[in-house]
């Protein structure tokens, strides 16, 4: 209810793109991830095309991309016309291997995109370190992150961009939507510009300072965002409490829970598992009446990227076994309740 009334309001404002409400909502993440620029625009996936740009990602170059993503984080790079170089993930989590990246970087390497999958924080501080050994840009695919954390604080603000995504599967949303993030002022102006097709100031243009095209987020959408942004704090609350259903409920069945380290304020968005022989125990939990998703494909399968064809032994065991059991923050207490004590009872 308090959405649809700042909806209306907005509406009666008679200001429905980008305007007022945008910035009052880019001032409140500002304040909340304590970051000096927030530029909201129309999804998560143009906030990461957009971040490219802004670093001068062109044809010929190349980006380093983990080979567990939602294959945004690659389209992105391969839009722009540079090249995907993939490095494989940690054993045991589906984050970027930072032992791996160095040997995949050449004269022709501009960015790594280190993507914190489902809040789990990549080695920031190493990559970090090796970006700055090679003068590279870093930019944080935090589309599944907002509001985790590491020892650092929070994820999305330790590089050069961070992007975050705000659709309908997120821990909160304006149904589509996203932001970048960064402390750079000269890169937040091209930012800026590159949303609304190469100028900061759209109302007076003065000059086209950067191609770019519309990327706008608008006044709607910002009146959902802000709303959904007060109820954040409960929402990690209860997203942490689904983990540790799931954690000590099927603690010794087939299904291994994949860890996040929630003591260091990683949030995890969805409850993700391993298991042998993926579809049988599918279509076990789906004749129980429970839904369940298969993890998606490597980006390394993709055969359209030109690349050379690496051997991705950890990422195999995700893309091979991953499972997504019901979770996220709206998800019912009975329902994990449902799902876990259906296994407890019938399967172990």
């Amino acid at each position: 209810e308090e959405e649809i009334e700042h909806v209306v309001q907005s509406m009666r404002n008679k200001c429905i793109s980008q305007g007022r409400v945008t910035e009052e909502f880019e001032r409140k993440l500002s304040e909340f991830l304590e970051v000096e620029n927030v530029i909201a625009v129309n999804n998560g996936s143009s906030a990461i095309l957009i971040a490219l740009m802004a670093v001068g990602v062109k044809p010929g170059d190349e980006v380093i991309v983990p080979n567990r993503t939602w294959i945004a984080t690659a389209h992105a790079v391969h839009l722009l016309g540079a090249k995907v170089v993939l490095v494989d993930v940690e054993k045991d989590r589906p984050v970027i291997d930072t032992s791996l990246i160095e040997e995949k970087i050449t004269l022709k390497t501009k960015v790594i995109i280190p993507v914190h999958m489902n809040g789990r924080s990549c080695n920031m501080r190493a990559i970090n370190t090796i970006a700055k050994k090679h003068k590279l840009f870093v930019i944080e695919d935090a589309a599944q992150a907002i509001a985790s954390k590491n020892s650092d604080g929070y994820l999305g603000v330790q590089s050069d961009i961070g992007c975050f995504s705000l659709s309908v599967a997120k821990t909160i949303s304006t149904g589509q939507g996203g932001f970048a993030v960064t402390n750079n002022s000269e890169l937040a102006t091209k930012i800026r510009a590159i949303r609304t097709h190469g100028v900061e100031n759209v109302k007076d243009p003065k000059e086209w300072i950067t191609p770019g095209f519309n990327f706008r987020f608008n006044d709607i959408l910002a009146s959902i965002g802000i709303e959904q942004l007060k109820r954040l704090p409960e929402r990690i609350d209860y997203l942490r409490e689904i983990y540790f259903l799931y954690k000590d409920g099927l603690s010794d069945s087939m299904f291994d829970l994949i860890p996040s380290d929630l003591d260091v304020g990683e949030v995890p968005v969805y409850s993700e598992f391993l298991v042998e022989n993926r579809s049988f125990w599918m279509e076990k939990l789906k004749f129980n009446k429970i839904e369940t998703r298969p993890f998606y494909p490597d980006i390394s399968s993709a055969n359209y990227f030109p690349q050379e064809k690496g051997v991705y032994q950890n990422s195999k065991i995700f893309s091979n076994h991953g499972l997504y059991f019901p979770s996220g923050p709206t998800q019912s207490l009975e329902d994990v309740s449902y799902c876990v004590n259906i296994i407890k009872s019938r399967f172990v």
